[in-house]
């Protein structure tokens, strides 16, 4: 049995706790907030196979670009002198090539169909309950140019093994029957899926405990015990615990973790927002991404959970509600019947996504260490990859071999 520590307590760490104690190794997982504030707890909640293309594409850049020039904007680059910000800037730049998403489709397409037969397998084995629908994934959108775009993405879905239908309007609107929705059409991902993240969260951590995994919230890491190639505890204000491995899951804050590790872990936190509308009578009943105003809609029984935005600000976590204004505008441009008006901002929801340079997770060991694997850098596919990270890291750990290749999640790939 294998002493383990990890440090974060978002979707990645609790799965990976998961996926190791199931493998019969003591697990310690710390986290410095209750894991109740997380990423994980309150994103849109989508399992989304068909994003298979990373956030690193050609005209990303200039796309970007353009939306900063507007305050309600979907994307949003926080100006600050930087250094890291600029190294990020630069990665983001040299990667977002054709041959970039061409090596990426692949390897971004098997840890998904991993995760979700994982999620499958959750669903059907009563460790855990959190609302899994497999209902699909609609990408709405409204103008002919995000149409020409949304029909050249499903191409690459369908070749790429991923099945998508481009719809029609009136298409569209048969699978809604409550909910009136107003678009040119829309391209349909029947193998996606959703689930409610917070009831997740809490399941796993009801789990964890009950089979006796420590969970050590609102405990902050300071620093590591380290000798030579290895690390030997974990310090926090509290104490220091012995591990015989570590992992470091610490969504947008993992590039200070690996600072104390004296690794260079290139990263950004992209803050999203999602807020939610109570009790519908006329609630959507597919999933949808709402392609023009990048944000989202999820049906959670009778609430509907509305996401959205990429605002990249370091990792500070107060409420812009100029994005907010952004969502609460675009929604009403695709489903004109719904109420929707300007939430409160002490109850929109805000957590930060862990975004590497490259649209790539970080999963697997650096070189300078024979006892740590990192698992981050999911940017908005962390609640989509949890499992299959957690497995892949448990399987890590454990010296068997990975479920599939993890080369191209490798820590060290921009050291």
């Amino acid at each position: 049995m294998i002493n383990v520590g990890i440090v974060g307590g978002g979707i990645i760490g609790l799965s990976s706790a998961y996926y190791l104690h199931k493998a019969g190794h003591k697990v310690t997982l710390f986290d410095q907030n209750p894991i109740s504030d997380g990423c994980s707890f309150g994103n849109a909640g989508m399992i989304v196979p068909s994003h298979i293309i990373p956030l690193a594409q050609p005209g990303m850049i200039a796309k970007g670009m353009r939306w900063m020039l507007n305050s309600t904007s979907p994307f949003y680059v926080k100006p600050r002198l930087n250094l890291e910000l600029a190294r990020w800037g630069w990665l983001f730049f040299r990667n977002s090539t054709p041959e970039h998403v061409e090596r990426s489709i692949p390897v971004l397409r098997d840890i998904s169909l991993l995760s979700k037969a994982l999620y499958q397998d959750l669903a059907a084995n009563g460790d855990l309950d959190f609302e899994w629908q497999e209902r699909g994934l609609m990408m709405l959108y409204k103008t002919a140019s995000a149409e020409h775009e949304m029909a050249e993405e499903a191409d690459v879905a369908n070749r790429a093994g991923i099945e998508a239908r481009i719809l029609n309007s009136q298409q569209v609107q048969d699978l809604e029957p409550k909910a009136r929705v107003d678009v040119r059409g829309a391209v349909l991902y029947p193998g996606d899926a959703h689930l409610n993240p917070g009831e997740l969260v809490r399941s796993l951590v009801t789990y964890l405990r009950k089979q006796g995994v420590t969970i050590l919230e609102s405990q902050a890491v300071t620093g590591f015990g380290k000798t030579g190639s290895r690390i030997q505890s974990v310090q926090t204000a509290q104490g220091d615990y012995p591990v015989d491995q570590l992992v470091v899951a610490g969504g947008a804050w993992s590039p200070a973790l690996a600072r104390m590790l004296d690794l260079s872990l290139s990263m950004q936190g992209g803050k999203g927002y999602s807020f939610v509308l109570r009790n519908l009578t006329n609630n959507v009943r597919i999933p949808a991404i709402m392609l023009e105003a990048r944000a989202t809609a999820t049906p959670m029984g009778s609430d509907l959970r509305f996401a959205g935005t990429l605002e990249v600000a370091g990792t500070d976590m107060t409420v812009n509600m100029n994005r907010v204004r952004g969502i609460v505008q675009s929604i009403n441009q695709y489903y004109p019947d719904i109420p929707v008006t300007m939430p409160e901002v002490d109850v929109v929801w805000r957590g930060l996504r862990p975004c590497s340079p490259d649209g790539l997770p970080y999963i697997g060991r650096p070189r300078r260490y024979e006892n740590v694997v990192l698992a981050t850098g999911h940017g908005m596919m962390g609640l989509s990859l949890g499992p299959g990270t957690g497995k892949l890291v448990s399987e890590e750990i454990s010296g068997k071999a990975t479920s599939m290749d993890i080369s191209a999640f490798s820590p060290d790939r921009f050291s």
